[in-house]
């Protein structure tokens, strides 16, 4: 694995430290008036998720890990395993859900997503931007509501609650954004 110094850090990268696998979450180069200048790291663990803030000196090396992004189908889920394959090589790869964590309900049959490997080992898992659900529930339109930019609290058919524009109803297929969780646009 290459090593990078400690100032050549930059959000995203993954890092072998301390014997585990951390992804730079953010990072502040700081010049003291006294001393030499560093660089401020907040740390997530990939493997379970703790939180770690180190300081990286400019002679500091660290290891950096080579990353393998696949594109991969899902297949079918059994009892928390999802099953994908490889769009590639047609292998079949069993993941848990929690790799998802919360976005998991927008993730639908036949849909590819992104997942990234070290070596074997799967780190992360990310879905299209942009997923089509359907309203299952919603308030009703009250009059005079659409004067103002206002929303109203809907159901979506995998479960998950976000607010919507007072003009969409039950039944109506929208776009919904799977990083920030909100509704998009009419599908």
């Amino acid at each position: 694995m290459p090593k990078i110094n400690g100032n050549e850090i930059r959000p995203g990268n993954v890092l072998e430290h301390n014997g585990g696998l951390w992804a730079a979450v953010k990072v502040d180069h700081v010049k003291p008036g006294k001393g030499g200048a560093f660089a401020q790291v907040e740390l997530r663990n990939l493997r379970n998720g703790s939180k770690l803030n180190e300081r990286f000196r400019s002679v500091d090396k660290v290891e950096q890990v080579r990353r393998e992004m696949r594109d991969m189908q899902f297949l079918y889920e059994t009892d928390g395993v999802l099953t994908f394959m490889d769009t590639e090589s047609y292998e079949q790869y069993e993941l848990s859900a929690e790799l998802l964590g919360e976005r998991r309900p927008f993730l639908q049959d036949g849909m590819t997503i992104h997942v990234e490997f070290y070596d074997t080992e799967a780190l992360n898992a990310r879905l299209p931007q942009k997923v089509t659900c359907t309203i299952a529930e919603t308030e009703p339109v009250v009059n005079g509501q659409t004067a103002a930019k206002s929303f109203k609290p809907a159901v979506l058919d995998n479960g998950i609650r976000l607010q919507v524009p007072p003009f969409v109803g039950p039944g109506e297929a929208i776009v919904v954004n799977t990083e920030s969780m909100e509704y998009s646009e009419r599908a």
